[in-house]
C-alpha cells in the first residue's frame, strides 16, 4: 500500500479556500486518481496556537504503479484546479504503508 500526504502549510499572505478544496478539488482528486481511501485533516487552533498546516490530505493507493499511472494522466488538470483555491506551495510525501 502507498500513502500520499499533501500538506498545505500555513503561510503568511497566502490564500486557501477551504470550501473549494473540500467541495470541488478533493472530489476531482477522487475522480481522477481513484484512491482506495481519502481523508482530509483540517488544522484547528489549540492551546499551542494556530496549526502549522491548514489542511493535510491522506490518500491510499494499492501500489506505486497505480498512483503513477493515475497521476500522470491527471497532473495538469489537478495543478490547474489547485490555482483556483490556493497559492500555497504544497508539500508532498509518498510513503509505503507498513503495519507494525
Amino acid at each position: 500500500m502507498i500513502r500520499v500526504l499533501v500538506l498545505y502549510p500555513r503561510t503568511e499572505g497566502k490564500r486557501f479556500n477551504q470550501e473549494y478544496y473540500l467541495n470541488h478539488h478533493m472530489p476531482l482528486v477522487k475522480e481522477k486518481l481513484s484512491p482506495l481511501k481519502v481523508e482530509v485533516d483540517l488544522g484547528v487552533d489549540s492551546a499551542a496556537g494556530p496549526p502549522p498546516y491548514l489542511a493535510v490530505s491522506h490518500m491510499v493507493f494499492e501500489s506505486r504503479e497505480q498512483l503513477k499511472a493515475a497521476y500522470e494522466a491527471a497532473v495538469q488538470e489537478l495543478l490547474e484546479d489547485k490555482e483556483k483555491f490556493t497559492d500555497i506551495e504544497i508539500v508532498r510525501q509518498v510513503s509505503e504503508v507498513t503495519e507494525i
